[in-house]
């Protein structure tokens, strides 16, 4: 990798990292508070609706950003006929939501999901006016701009919800940090990125665009109605307590995997995309990437897994206890988002998004097949399954990324053992050899997270892994 472009991507890390890990630091905490102040069952009732949003969100980019993002010779015409489409989608969807509303709730057998889902999804048309701004600093790498729009946006929605949970709104107080925050980010990105639409809509750039983008949009489409199909199935199978839980944990576990995840999306696929046409540096660097995340993202899962309990009932009250027997669980399934992630970033960097949707075909229908074999063994064991659907995901992800720069299953798994072998003793020791030992969950916390820091660093410096000398090189740089 030429010595500016990886100056920019460590750059693009660094800033990615601090609007990621800044921004989802306030609403952890923040989440927190109200996760105290409120009910499992007022949580429950905004994962109910989680899908709607996340395919509205889905449909707005509709593939758009990431065909901006690989387009070397966009023009500004490109730039806004993606912005007044988007626009055009997002009030679309808007009016579907707000009409079948009421067929939601009956749906739920919850009638006041109607006034929360028409008021929740106007964050679908705020989020359809930044699509374009996000793409283009995102292709300068500037994350530094975005991470000042999100850190203002976070803290001033954060604090809108957590009085209007004190003060004893329920379930609105959600409502209105969630839409606080988006209306917020948006306005702050259109100042921050002075970029306004100049062009025209032009059927050209949009057949253009969208002849790579809709391939995307399907693969996405599926992605986010598998991602979430389990909220549908357990909030209408079980209670909205037990949605509340889960939600919970999947929320805990998304803070290190998810946000690690759209950082390497967002900092490896432009990066990569500048070295699609030498296939020995795309590989090599390919590599690297996938190392090195293994690296940072394995010991936060496995660790988090292993203190599940204590952290949950430290933080939270006791009612939320069952949240930590499901949180165990699913850490060991989104370890593997992050390696997902930059498998199927190379197939959008090679123009393969025909592939990327097949694959995503065929793996959401084997998951599907086995969330149908876990629901009648009930919630922990679906949690289980999750982890299952991961693992053959994976194979089936690396498939393709072993034809186009032969690096496949077999050499990615060989690459990421010594991290995995090392990260499971970790937890092994961390369950068995510290926590039983331990009074209170204090002493369980500190304990688990001060013994897996000083084995998992240790061990690899004993061991010489690269991993930690690139980290440490790359430290000591910035």
């Amino acid at each position: 990798m030429p010595e500016s472009l990886k100056k920019q991507t460590i750059s693009g890390v660094i800033w990615s990292s601090i609007e990621r890990f800044s921004v989802q630091g306030i609403q952890f905490f923040i989440m927190i508070i109200m996760a105290r102040l409120l009910t499992p069952n007022d949580y429950g009732l905004v994962g109910m609706l989680t899908i709607f949003i996340a395919i509205a969100q889905t449909l707005i980019d509709s593939g758009f950003s990431q065909a901006l993002i690989r387009k070397q010779n966009r023009t500004e015409t490109d730039n806004s006929t993606v912005f007044y489409f988007n626009i055009v989608v997002g009030l679309f969807i808007y009016l579907i939501f707000y009409i079948a509303a009421p067929w939601v709730a009956d749906f739920y057998q919850t009638s006041s999901l109607t006034s929360i889902m028409r008021v929740i999804s106007l964050g679908v048309i705020f989020n359809s006016l930044a699509v374009v701004q996000r793409a283009l600093l995102t292709i300068r790498l500037d994350f530094k701009t975005q991470a000042k729009a999100s850190l203002l946006a976070a803290i001033l929605s954060g604090i809108t919800g957590i009085i209007m949970a004190y003060i004893g709104f329920g379930v609105w107080s959600i409502v209105t940090q969630q839409l606080t925050n988006l209306s917020l980010n948006t306005l702050l990105l259109w100042i921050f990125a002075k970029w306004y639409p100049r062009g025209r809509f032009s059927k050209n750039s949009f057949r253009e665009l969208f002849s790579f983008g809709s391939k995307l949009l399907a693969s996405g489409l599926l992605d986010t109605l598998y991602r979430n199909i389990y909220l549908i199935v357990i909030g209408k199978l079980f209670t909205a307590s037990k949605l509340g839980y889960y939600t919970r944990a999947q929320q805990f576990s998304d803070f290190p995997s998810s946000n690690l995840t759209g950082i390497l999306q967002r900092v490896t696929y432009p990066v990569l995309c500048k070295i699609q046409d030498d296939k020995e540096k795309l590989a090599h660097a390919y590599r690297k990437i996938l190392k090195i995340s293994a690296f940072i993202i394995f010991p936060l899962m496995v660790g988090l897994s292993a203190v599940a309990e204590p952290f949950i009932l430290l933080l939270l009250k006791e009612q939320w206890h069952f949240a930590a027997i499901i949180l165990q669980i699913i850490c060991f399934s989104a370890m593997w988002y992050p390696i997902h992630a930059i498998n199927l970033n190379l197939l959008q960097v090679e123009g393969r998004s025909d592939l990327f949707l097949r694959l995503e075909i065929i793996k959401k229908i084997l998951g599907v097949f086995i969330l149908c074999l876990t629901i009648p063994l009930g919630l922990i064991s679906m949690c289980y399954g999750q982890i299952a659907s991961s693992l053959i995901a994976l194979t089936i992800n690396t498939y393709y990324t072993g034809k186009l720069i032969n690096v496949g299953f077999i050499r990615q798994m060989k690459d990421l053992t010594p991290t995995l072998v090392l990260v499971l003793t970790m937890w092994v020791i961390i369950d068995f050899g510290v926590l039983p030992f331990c009074e209170n969950n204090i002493m369980k916390l500190t304990g688990g997270i001060l013994t897996g820091i000083i084995y998992y660093i240790g061990s690899a410096w004993i061991f010489k892994f690269d991993e930690l000398k690139e980290l440490y090189s790359i430290l000591k740089r910035k």
